[in-house]
């Protein structure tokens, strides 16, 4: 048997350009649906906001996301910041999203993408652990942990 986990994010109302933006990064299938594609009438405001959404890529890339009804702020649920200090990640959030690959060029790739307007917290680079890691805020307030993974 196995199990397969899918992180899923709850936004405040940018839930489809967050999910386009991974899509872009990562490649692979997306599928959103809204509340109006679930009966809410389209006449109400929040209608054609995300209560269902995935991005799902051959490479193994995986991420729900939804809107949460009434939020309209922006960004992910939670909020918070991460940030090194004295060489340690100081974090009031909730959690981070992590990925990794074999290959050092290979993660560069998505690194470059997810760095577009995002906050560096720590520098994609090579460490004691892994031939390459970094962490990054990125514009919707999703942290990232990037690294290459162990042989």
């Amino acid at each position: 048997m196995s199990v397969q986990t899918t992180p899923h994010l709850n936004f405040r109302g940018d839930a489809r350009q967050a999910l386009e933006f991974y899509q872009s990064v990562f490649g692979g299938h997306l599928v959103v649906n809204t509340y109006a594609d679930f009966g809410m009438p389209a006449e109400i405001p929040g209608s054609d906001k995300v209560v269902f959404g995935l991005v799902a890529a051959e490479n193994g890339f995986r991420l729900m996301g939804y809107d949460i009804p009434g939020q309209t702020e922006g960004g992910v649920a939670g909020g918070g910041s991460t940030r090194r200090e004295n060489n340690a990640t100081i974090t009031d959030q909730a959690l981070f999203v992590s990925i990794s690959s074999p290959t050092l060029d290979e993660l560069q790739g998505y690194w470059d993408a997810l760095a577009a307007d995002a906050t560096i917290v720590e520098p994609l680079a090579a460490s004691a652990w892994s031939a390459g890691f970094g962490m990054l805020t990125d514009r919707f307030g999703v942290t990232w942990s990037a690294s290459v993974a162990a042989e």
